[in-house]
């Protein structure tokens, strides 16, 4: 079917909670996505970072297939021969002492508030229902009912409420703010070390370096959202590493798979994850045989083909150029990694939306968020030689504007 064809079924038949580039998707390797009519882009947002490895790295698609064989499913009420292995795996990299595997990145996050809830009333013996945990404004943790109801987004809150209590919300990358926050009934502190979804936002040096004395010190649990800044994202394997700290929970997803699975997890020691028991938490599909060995051969070959690298480097040269481009329109550029953005002027005609769909006619395939941003995040197997095709378009693209 043609692409018009398609656009008219989804529009007739799908709820329309996204808003999408008029382009339909068909094929897809590396860095590179195709549409039904055989036109070719260059892929810059790696689906929200779950395609950091890339489209269908064939690794990954070959240890699908294999499982895929084999066993896929068998519950959490039989053990399989994958979750062993990718708990060891999975712990061995990220330094952590157990792992809880789930689907979503929003299933991780609604995981890890049941874990630092139950962490307040049994070892650090707040009252029952009083437990308190502090998020940041402009936060983005996923679209479930809880998350959605300490966001501050109010397009994602209007008319879904009542939402659920036990939430306080601080400014981003204020230290003192979250020291203030504290009360003895606080928990935990669940923040990103970078905002995506607000626009690429790096909090100040030396930030999550704060964030991690006072909660050792005020003894709250330090979260850490991972899930679109792990896995290779921000050049280092999990962004708490550039401030040299260690969450007591982190969380992962979206790439913990290569894009092949909903594969995401809550990793922590035993003192939090230690508590939970038999029939307090789980999923149906989590740690499901196939997920594992997906995981597994994701995780594989991000290390073993220098993919973290890669992110590093590239991310800082792709930063370097983008920000030679001389135009009114742009307020900022900014990044850490592969994870970058461009900040509009507010005003502009269009706002990133419309740089964005001057972009697609060109080949390139990019989302704005909050108007005036767009964001960069291309599979972190990205060349040199494919930044510097990229820039000449962005450029064209801003002169054009």
């Amino acid at each position: 079917m043609k692409a018009e064809e398609l656009i008219d079924l989804e529009d007739r038949f799908g709820a329309k909670n996204y808003k999408p580039l008029d382009v339909v998707l068909s094929k897809g390797e590396g860095i590179w996505v195709w549409d039904v009519d055989g036109n070719k882009y260059m892929d810059c947002l790696s689906a929200y970072s779950a395609v950091n490895q890339g489209h269908c790295h064939p690794k990954i698609r070959q240890a699908m297939l294999d499982q895929a064989q084999k066993l896929t499913l068998t519950s959490r009420a039989f053990r399989n021969d994958q979750l062993a292995l990718l708990y060891e795996e999975l712990c061995d990299l990220t330094d952590s002492h157990k792992m809880l595997p789930m689907n979503s990145g929003a299933e991780a996050v609604e995981t890890v508030i049941k874990c630092a809830r139950k962490w307040g009333y049994e070892s650090k013996g707040v009252a029952d229902g009083q437990a308190e945990i502090i998020v940041c404004q402009d936060n983005f943790h996923g679209r479930t009912l809880s998350i959605i109801g300490f966001s501050t987004d109010d397009n994602a809150r209007e008319n879904f409420g009542p939402f659920t209590p036990g939430f306080k919300t601080i400014p981003f990358g204020d230290a003192t703010a979250l020291e203030d926050a504290i009360t003895p009934n606080t928990v935990a502190f669940m923040v990103e070390p970078v905002q995506g979804e607000a626009g690429v936002i790096i909090p100040p040096k030396g930030y999550l370096q704060d964030v991690r004395r006072i909660c050792t010190e005020k003894n709250i649990l330090m979260i850490l959202d991972e899930i679109q800044t792990g896995l290779g994202r921000t050049g280092k394997l999990l962004a708490e590493e550039h401030d040299g700290v260690q969450a007591d929970l982190t969380l992962i997803g979206k790439a913990l798979s290569g894009g092949f699975y909903p594969v995401s997890a809550v990793l922590s020691n035993d003192e939090v994850l230690g508590l939970l028991q038999p029939g307090q938490h789980g999923s149906t599909f989590g740690g499901n045989p196939l997920a594992c060995a997906v995981a597994r051969a994701a995780l594989k070959v991000l290390v073993e083909e220098n993919m973290i690298e890669n992110a590093a480097k590239m991310g800082a040269y792709f930063l370097e150029q983008l920000k030679t481009i001389e135009t009114p329109i742009i307020k900022e550029v900014r990044g850490i990694g592969l994870m970058i953005a461009i900040e509009l002027e507010d005003g502009t005609p269009g706002g990133a939306r419309a740089i964005c769909e001057a972009l697609m006619q060109m080949g390139i395939l990019c989302k704005e968020t909050h108007t005036y941003t767009i964001r960069f995040a291309p599979p972190l197997v990205i060349t040199k030689e494919d930044i510097d095709w990229a820039v000449d378009k962005i450029k064209t693209a801003f002169a054009d504007a």
